[in-house]
């Protein structure tokens, strides 16, 4: 961590529903050179009158207000002309509600018992233009954000190909041509801002979106075939799809 002493100090404004939590934050943060604690105010509603009339570097903010909550105030800020850095405070992890406060607009995490040392470092860190998340709400975030942008559908061939689908086969599942896939899966590299279909599923993979990797043989798929074949010719094996003109091989 940089030091801080060396720097204009940075104007923190601490905002909590409870005063025990207030207290001992800004007992610990007055005395720290290269901080400067502005104020410290009890909901939401408070930290935005007050930022309007006083400039605020960094704001350390509880998630879990019962009025206004930490999301809606992160939410209100983004219409502030001079938005400050924003540190969510909470005491319950994992949390879903942390990944919906970072989606809103936080810069870093403290759980409510984080040590001087950690305050110090998130407080830096969000202060310098970076983020103080650990790996999990990280992690999380982005599994958040590729699932909501990926559609439905393109989930559902995302999952074929990790499976080692090829197209054609992937359409004769799903009932689509082979092109309709190949634009599928265009679209689906380019959202996950990958190369190739196989490090897009080895991202979604990594990230959640899909629970387990594992290629299917050829040997073992179940294909639909296109019936090119004539109605008198027999497929070992096979069953006719009623209503059909094509046949299902079952798994080997």
């Amino acid at each position: 961590m940089q030091d801080l002493t060396h720097r204009t100090k940075i104007r923190l404004l601490i905002v909590d529903d409870h005063a025990v939590v207030l207290a001992g934050f800004s007992a610990v943060l007055r005395i720290r050179d290269g901080l400067e604690v502005v104020g410290s105010v009890h909901s939401g509603e408070e930290a935005l009158a007050f930022v309007e009339g006083c400039p605020v570097d960094v704001l350390l903010l509880d998630l879990h207000m019962p009025a206004m909550s930490g999301i809606e105030t992160l939410l209100a800020l983004r219409k502030h002309h001079r938005r400050p850095r924003v540190i969510i405070l909470s005491s319950f992890e994992p949390d879903e509600e942390i990944c919906r406060a970072v989606e809103a607009g936080a810069d870093g995490y403290l759980r409510k018992d984080s040590s001087c040392s950690e305050i110090l470092e998130a407080v830096d860190a969000v202060y310098l233009g970076g983020s103080y998340l650990p790996q999990w709400i990280a992690t999380r975030v982005s599994e958040r954000k590729f699932q909501s942008t990926l559609t439905r559908r393109e989930l559902e061939i995302l999952e074929m190909v990790s499976k080692g689908l090829t197209n054609k086969e992937i359409g004769r599942a799903i009932q689509v041509s082979p092109l309709t896939v190949r634009n599928h899966v265009r679209h689906i590299i380019a959202k996950l801002e990958v190369g190739d279909r196989t490090e897009a599923a080895t991202v979604a993979i990594q990230h959640g979106i899909l629970m387990a990797y594992h290629p299917v043989p050829s040997t073992c798929r179940d294909m639909v075939l296109d019936a090119s074949l004539e109605k008198s010719e027999v497929v070992p094996g096979g069953r006719r799809v009623p209503g059909h003109t094509r046949y299902v091989l079952p798994m080997q």
